[in-house]
């Protein structure tokens, strides 16, 4: 019998990008049914990128690379962090994985790895919605891309739906930000807080498998 586990994240988020290859090994386990979850934590922040927070977010990113060994280039450095003024959000992504879910549910996941590696490897800035509607239009999704172009209501309104999802069960169990893992067992619902996405799949399998 398979478990369920719902991932949540934010696609702009570094440490999430750092948990990337244990989310895509668990979503390939056949032991595992990995339902993702954005919490929409930096969708319409209003956070603008400056020097500061530039500084801020590269520190930050040489952490995560070391303990995860995901690549953060010196094209991400310049084109988007040294692109102050440029916004820090992650609504068009976040779109996008909702209408993606909709259309195309079984390349979700492929679709938040390439929006990262685009940013952290690229060095493109997927706070833009033209950016993400390019990056989706390169992947042969010219539907989601027309609809992250020009977004009806209807998947507006599913978009804060799910997110507001997100957002509930986040407070239900405790959790404090992303990324995270929600395990659904026997025994109800426990959450495995970001710690836990890296080190040895393995050793998060058996957590997962604990109950």
């Amino acid at each position: 019998m398979r478990t369920t586990v719902t991932y949540l994240f934010d696609p702009l988020c570094g440490w999430c990008y750092g948990a990337s290859p244990v989310i895509g090994a668990l979503a390939q386990h056949p032991d595992i049914q990995l339902a993702l979850a954005p919490t929409g934590l930096f969708a319409g922040s209003g956070q603008r990128m400056d020097a500061s927070f530039a500084a801020f977010a590269w520190a930050n990113d040489q952490r995560i690379a070391s303990l995860t060994g995901q690549r953060f280039t010196e094209a991400y450095r310049q084109n988007v962090l040294g692109r102050h003024g440029g916004a820090f959000d992650s609504s068009a992504m976040t779109l996008a994985l909702t209408a993606v879910a909709e259309s195309e549910p079984v390349r979700e996941l492929e679709v938040l790895r390439v929006l990262q590696e685009a940013r952290y490897v690229d060095g493109l800035d997927t706070g833009s919605a033209q950016v993400v509607e390019a990056v989706l239009r390169r992947m042969g999704l010219e539907g989601v891309a027309d609809q992250v172009a020009e977004p009806d209501l209807a998947l507006r309104e599913r978009n804060a739906s799910r997110l507001q999802q997100a957002r509930r069960l986040m407070r239900s169990l405790g959790a404090q930000g992303v990324p995270g893992l929600v395990v659904h067992g026997a025994t109800g619902q426990r959450l495995l807080g970001g710690n836990a996405l890296y080190g040895d799949v393995e050793q998060l399998l058996r957590q997962i498998q604990a109950d």
